[in-house]
């Protein structure tokens, strides 16, 4: 069968509109979908390198076209291109919060500035909340750090490209080594970034050290510019690059299973192996003719890839305004409300791109002053109710001022923060303490007879009230051997376990993961501190998996309990699926002992502080009653 011709670069640019709808997928899976899925942290890789490439492959076909690189007309089409929307985001974000959401006033006019300067990356590194952490006030704009690297690349790129042009024009093949150099350089760089500091923030926001994925567009564009790359292949030219094209879409799905935003090995070569796959599969694209370009030439693809960039923009304010209104019905319908999330989103990026982006990335803005008088001028009905358009207009940036004036400058604590921030503290002190009078044989799980005959203390009697412990249980839970590690539940509750366990290290971090769980079990194990039980509080920050359950047992062994805590976390669509995981591992591996916090808590909402998360006071009992409870059955 005789395939149909394609035009050059109308079906390329169709095939990278496809790879944006597969970074957006990605993105949107992570943030929305409940399964145990990270994608979003591959789809910024795919954008920067989607970018590189781009800009790149636009300013070698000008200076082949006119000799020369138009800078200042570049600076207007991407202002005319990206301002709009973020404008739109910025300002309309600002005025909801103004109105219905004002603990997320804080620092309102440091993010409408910072924004449009293009350097909110580097304020979020020096003032703002970890990406990490969506229990302590999310921000709607936590997600634009990668808008302000992209106009960070296109304010300097183009000066360097000139550069590079005068100097080596006629070398495109040294230009592409140089920039492949670069690109393992960068990755080289992100990973001593994240070895020698201790805020993964700076990893993670810097322009410094994500700008590897740019160099490797870059370098993509210097060997395979899409003017000159054929596009009419022979059969196995055409299978080959079929093949390697579903290796790297296979490796790049795959990382959205696997990645995950604070491992340790995302930072020591993960990124990197993204935005390789990610740049070898936008060579494959490159060639229109090959079947790889099909499949990623669809309209759906299409749709998604052309407002990918307003999907990606309004998705924040849209999960954080929706769930701050639906907390709790994420919990027994949580496909449900991603599904309306979803569509919302949709919504407002096509009203985003066919009233906003489009209409302003093509006007004249030479016409303005001539524009703006017409418009006061003329008095016909359908130019007066044109007119009133510009009332909810004025309104939205009205409101958004008047919150940015009354923004204060830094969060007043709530009582939840206050405690986990004492609790912490807390925890550093008494952890130093503890670890000076353990004893090397870490302890006995059991006490004795002749224990068991003296009466308890004043103190014990007290912790047999408050927690609803008989005799043995106190006794027993307060010599009990453990090392206990997790999340800010963990932290929250920490002062209640060391009333009851005097005997248990506990290492826990607001916006813990299993990772950095992983990291602390392993280095407990290497130094010979490792108790010979472990209790566990993750789940609450990201779904879990099987494997990752696998690699604690694995580093734990197993001679040693591990006595892993459910999660009640109603706000997020991965609280089933993480509790579900938890419980199937209690029933493979004989030394993983389920304790279910869900199950005893979820139909009591009065032990929640106002996030439903985090246990209160009375929570905070419950939480180390059920605890010591199920570990002496």
């Amino acid at each position: 069968m005789k395939r149909k011709p394609r035009l050059k670069n109308s079906h390329y640019i169709t095939g990278i509109d496809g790879l944006r709808a597969l970074a957006v997928i990605g993105v949107i899976i992570y943030h929305l979908l409940p399964y145990d899925l990270k994608g979003g942290y591959m789809g910024v890789p795919i954008f920067f390198v989607i970018s590189g490439y781009l800009i790149t492959d636009l300013f070698m076909k000008e200076w082949r076209q006119t000799g020369t690189i138009n800078i200042k007309t570049f600076y207007y089409r991407r202002m005319k291109r990206l301002y709009p929307a973020l404008v739109t985001t910025v300002i309309g974000s600002g005025a909801y919060i103004t109105l219905f959401q004002r603990n997320l006033l804080v620092h309102l006019r440091s993010v409408i500035w910072t924004n449009l300067l293009y350097v909110y990356n580097w304020w979020e590194i020096a003032h703002g909340q970890s990406y990490f952490n969506r229990f302590q006030g999310e921000s709607p704009f936590i997600h634009l750090w990668t808008l302000a690297i992209d106009g960070q690349y296109y304010l300097f790129w183009p000066w360097v490209m000139v550069a590079l042009v005068l100097l080596l024009h006629k070398n495109s093949k040294l230009l592409a080594v140089l920039f492949i150099a670069l690109t393992f350089i960068g990755a080289w760089y992100m990973a001593f970034i994240y070895m020698h500091t201790n805020n993964i923030n700076r990893v993670y926001y810097g322009t410094d050290t994500r700008m590897f994925s740019f160099f490797a567009g870059i370098a993509l564009a210097y060997m395979f510019p899409v003017d000159k790359v054929r596009h009419k292949l022979s059969a196995f030219k055409r299978i080959l690059i079929d093949l390697i094209g579903l290796v790297s879409l296979i490796g790049l799905i795959y990382a959205g299973f696997t990645m995950a935003g604070q491992s340790a090995s995302t930072y020591k070569g993960g990124m990197l192996l993204v935005t390789l796959e990610a740049t070898v599969f936008l060579g494959t694209i490159v060639y229109s003719h090959a079947d790889v370009n099909r499949v990623m030439t669809n309209p759906i693809f299409h749709w998604l890839g052309t407002r990918s960039y307003g999907i990606y923009l309004y998705q924040f304010p849209v999960m954080i305004f929706y769930e701050a209104k639906v907390p709790r019905t994420r919990l027994s319908h949580p496909l449900l409300n991603a599904i309306i999330e979803m569509i919302i989103i949709g919504l407002i990026s096509e009203a985003s791109f066919r009233w906003i982006e489009q209409p302003m990335h093509h006007y004249d803005y030479s016409r303005l002053g001539y524009d703006i008088k017409h418009y006061f001028r003329n008095r016909s009905f359908k130019s007066t109710m044109r007119k009133l358009l510009i009332i909810p207009v004025i309104a939205v940036f009205y409101v958004c001022g008047v919150g940015a004036v009354q923004a204060p400058n830094h969060q007043n604590p709530n009582m939840l923060q206050k405690h986990i921030t004492t609790n912490q503290r807390s925890l550093s002190k008494g952890n130093k303490q503890l670890i000076k009078r353990q004893k090397k044989d870490h302890g006995k799980d059991k006490v004795t007879n002749n224990q068991l005959r003296r009466p308890l203390t004043k103190q014990e009697q007290q912790v047999a009230k408050r927690y609803g412990l008989n005799k043995r249980q106190v006794l027993d839970a307060k010599s009990f051997p453990m090392t206990a590690v997790g999340d800010s539940v963990l932290v929250d509750g920490s002062k209640d376990l060391h009333q009851v366990f005097k005997n248990t290290l506990i290492k826990a971090k607001v916006g813990g993961q299993l990772n950095q769980a992983a990291d602390i079990l392993r280095q407990e194990k290497s130094n010979h501190t490792l108790q010979k039980n472990i209790l566990v509080n993750i789940g609450t920050n990201a779904p879990l998996t099987s494997s990752q359950i696998k690699e604690i047992m694995d580093i734990v062994g197993p001679h040693r309990n591990v006595y892993w805590i459910t999660a009640h976390v109603p706000t997020k669509p991965y609280q089933n699926s993480t509790n579900n995981t938890i419980r199937r591992a209690g029933k493979k591996y004989r030394n993983f002992h389920v304790i279910d916090w869900y199950a005893a808590s979820h139909s009591h909402s009065n032990y929640f502080w106002s996030d439903h998360v985090h246990p209160n006071p009375k929570g905070n009992q419950e939480y180390t009653s059920l605890i010591v409870k199920t570990i002496f059955k």
